[in-house]
């Protein structure tokens, strides 16, 4: 273990456990924080991809912090055999833990939606491209407050404001990106579509018994609202998850822009229910004055 981490650190139990090295409850001296230690052993990393990818990780998120909808990172720590990440403290329940316990109200589901799509347009401002959305790398801190991590798949835009190469989970991968074409920024939006689809149906869009099966369901990209499933789902919200699960990149929205949607949708809701409470209070008024 590096001397200057635990200099600076004290260090205790195991919070969680990965294919290259463990999380570890700490506590910041010089913030009087808790912290969470990712420790990696680089004497697992055998794949050039895997080793890119710690490279990378640290230097993308300490570019993108400070940012309230993104994991923060405090330190970095590195010796021959391990790096070590210091990080935000965030609860141990992720948004995927909130699925699989219940489906999210629609409200509910728009409130992390869009602190998601602030994480994301802060990342595509910086020309970064996070490639592996899926509600197992959102998690949340002690107020509830979203927060975007695990960007060990991120990768910088190219000047041409493209990137390549076939990452992500299958669930929630862009079509463009399987395709192996160069792909943009709206890849991310297309996974966050699909988190939102998750989150309103509690099932995926694009569905089958294997990998393969369930990209062959993506390509086809024939998004569908089961009225069992989506009865209770408003019209506003099946044409946003339209606009962000949209085949044709040129027509899918940007983070921004969806943002921008969700913010119109509620201030018609706001208008709605004040234009029903006045007709309630004037039916009153109207009964009391007679």
């Amino acid at each position: 273990m590096c001397e200057d981490l635990t200099n600076a650190y004290q260090l205790f139990e195991e919070i969680g456990r990965g294919r290259f090295g463990t999380i570890v409850r700490g506590f910041s001296l010089s913030m009087s924080e808790f912290v969470a230690c990712k420790v990696i052993d680089k004497r697992l990393l055998k794949d050039a991809t895997d080793r890119a990818c710690l490279d990378k990780e640290p230097k993308i998120m300490t570019l993108l912090s400070p940012h309230p909808n993104i994991l923060r990172i405090f330190d970095v720590f590195e010796t021959d055999d391990f790096l070590t990440l210091v990080l935000e403290l965030c609860q141990p329940v992720t948004l995927y833990d909130k699925i699989l316990n219940c489906t999210l109200s629609e409200p509910q589901s728009a409130s992390f939606l869009s602190q998601l799509l602030r994480a994301l347009s802060h990342c595509h401002s910086l020309g970064v491209v996070h490639r592996d959305l899926k509600p197992e790398n959102i998690l949340f801190d002690s107020r509830e407050t979203l927060k975007l991590a695990d960007f060990g798949s991120a990768a910088w835009l190219g000047d041409d404001g493209l990137v390549d190469g076939v990452v992500g989970t299958p669930y929630y991968v862009a079509p463009e990106v399987l395709m192996g074409r160069e792909y943009n920024e709206k890849a991310d939006i297309w996974s966050a579509g699909v988190i939102l689809y998750i989150m309103l149906a509690g099932i995926p869009p694009f569905y089958g018994e294997s990998a393969t099966e369930i990209f062959e369901t993506v390509l086809r990209g024939n998004l569908r609202f089961p009225t069992r499933v989506f009865r209770s789902v408003s019209s506003a919200a099946k044409d946003l998850l339209r606009k962000m699960i949209c085949r044709d990149v040129s027509r899918r929205l940007t983070a921004e822009q969806a943002l921008q949607k969700i913010k119109e949708v509620r201030k018609l809701k706001d208008c709605y229910c004040t234009s029903a409470v006045f007709a309630i209070l004037m039916q009153l008024l109207s009964t009391f004055c007679k």
